[in-house]
């Protein structure tokens, strides 16, 4: 019982540090929140690896570069760069080559292998919280759209675990996550579904068919995340990516699912909003 009311706590605290900064006209609120959780992420996932008997990065060379990059789109973002925002991304480019540079200098075992996993990381973790400013500072509408794209993943999430625990029987991919069933993985789609339908008819009714269509296409990717977060966790003999969060585990855990989600959710809006 002490689990529950702890993990119950720690994911309360959890939404509303995410949830109240995206009803707040100021964007910087909600960029500032993703920017902490971005540098916490970028420091997890590269923590996980350099403990890795095989892949050996430096992770505090690796969250330094990632959150430089990561710093640099945000300003970009606010305008600091006025007009030469786009010809001062060329810079990045000798960033990255120096990254790998460094690894004729660190003498490790598998060097492209831990360049590649260090790069990646920054895609990971990175790509996905620089949509979620960027959605939020640009698209203001009057429900705001990652609000909607979380509860419909945190309604997946919660739905599919209850439906498995009742109905669970046929595994979902039982060598990456032996507790995923078909059961449960159906459960929370429909529940996500209607979620979205009472979200829309509630404070977005013009717009019912986004938010349906929007909810198609983030549960299947939020499911892929949770798994591919899963694989990560099993290569590397982990049960969490982290323990910051009590009950929960750690960043990645928490956005796994989101970090998959966010950038098909961005490829729609804006097929929507140009097409």
């Amino acid at each position: 019982m002490n689990q529950i009311v702890v993990r119950s706590l720690s994911g309360g605290v959890f939404i509303s540090i995410i949830l109240v900064p995206l009803f707040l006209e100021n964007t910087l609120w909600a960029t500032g929140v993703f920017s902490v959780f971005a540098l916490l992420g970028f420091i997890e996932y590269n923590k996980l690896f350099s403990k890795s008997g095989i892949i050996s990065v430096n992770w505090r060379l690796n969250t330094f570069i990632s959150s430089f990059i990561f710093g640099f789109f945000v300003f970009g973002f606010y305008g600091y760069f006025g007009d030469v925002f786009l010809p001062a991304c060329a810079l990045l480019f000798p960033i990255l080559f120096l990254w790998m540079l460094i690894e004729l200098y660190r003498k490790k075992k598998e060097p492209l292998l831990n360049l590649a996993v260090s790069i990646f990381g920054l895609a990971y973790v990175g790509l996905p919280f620089l949509l979620a400013i960027y959605i939020n500072k640009e698209y203001q509408t009057s429900f705001p759209l990652l609000i909607g794209v979380f509860i419909i993943i945190w309604t997946n999430d919660t739905f599919a675990f209850l439906s498995g625990k009742f109905f669970g029987k046929t595994k979902l991919i039982e060598r990456i996550s032996p507790n995923k069933t078909w059961e449960g993985t159906i459960g929370g789609i429909i529940f996500a579904l209607l979620m979205a339908i009472s979200l829309s008819l509630i404070f977005d009714p013009l717009n019912l068919f986004f938010w349906v269509s929007s909810t198609v296409i983030i549960v299947p990717c939020a499911i892929f995340g949770d798994l591919i977060e899963s694989l990560f966790k099993r290569s590397l003999n982990l049960n969490a990516s982290g323990n910051i969060m009590p009950g929960h585990g750690g960043i990645l855990d928490r956005f796994d699912a989101a970090l998959f989600a966010l950038p098909f959710f961005f490829v729609w809006l804006i097929f929507n909003v140009y097409f």
